[in-house]
């Protein structure tokens, strides 16, 4: 999979939208998800209603300036590179999220966003690629995930998120995948949480059970220190 996936979606003539609450946005690498290695330029949006117990974000929860739409996309144009994620917190929490999105793919970027799965994703347009967690017991959360998600994404383009923080959530994340028939449907992403779990231990677990899913490290973390922001 590579950045030069096709856009069906018209460049806007308009950038008229509400106010986007902007916590940072910065050119990396990135590191998660089928597109982990490429330069990415991330738009980390303010909020998120979610208390996850590993979460590495918690400064946008409330850090945040308002931005007009015109203004992100500068930004965004200013760094040359055609691949973007919208992240957060909690992105879909904003409104001006969506004029953010259908402009990003008018003007010719592939555009991923990354969302918890507490918020319906319905509205998000088809073209973007959804990163959606399913959020497992030792995240505190396992109680917000909107299972009816699963049947408003793309077959085969949308990506699902199990982020696996014991033994526990490495059985729950499995029975979820087995309840919902998601094998081959969506690519699975498994990822040990940071500084919880072991990576060693995740990739014995799946390798013994043969679990159709991917593997992954969230590439940044060991990149760079844990507490560096826009990385």
């Amino acid at each position: 999979m590579t950045a030069e996936h096709p856009s069906t979606v018209s460049p806007m003539t308009t950038t008229t939208a509400n106010p986007l609450k902007i916590n940072e946005i910065y050119l990396s690498v990135q590191g998660e998800s089928t597109w982990a290695g490429l330069p990415c330029i991330f738009i980390r949006l303010t909020g998120c209603s979610l208390r996850c117990t590993w979460c590495d974000t918690a400064y946008a929860f409330y850090e945040g300036v308002d931005q007009a739409l015109d203004t992100v996309l500068d930004k965004v144009a200013s760094f040359g590179v055609k691949l973007v994620e919208i992240t957060g917190g909690e992105p879909l929490e904003q409104e001006g999220v969506y004029a953010l999105m259908e402009a990003l793919l008018g003007r010719g970027y592939q555009v991923l966003l990354e969302t918890s799965g507490a918020v319906d994703v319905a509205r998000v347009p088809k073209p973007v690629v959804k990163i959606v967690d399913v959020k497992c017991p030792g995240s505190g959360e396992e109680a917000r995930n909107q299972w009816a998600n699963f049947e408003k994404m793309v077959p085969h383009q949308d990506e699902l998120k199990f982020v696996i923080k014991d033994r526990e959530d490495y059985h729950y994340a499995k029975g979820v995948i087995e309840k919902h028939a998601l094998a081959g449907k969506f690519t699975l992403l498994f990822s040990s949480a940071f500084e919880h779990l072991n990576p060693s231990d995740l990739a014995e677990w799946i390798t013994v059970d043969r679990l159709p899913v991917r593997f992954q490290l969230q590439m940044h973390k060991y990149i760079w220190p844990t507490d560096t922001k826009g990385r």
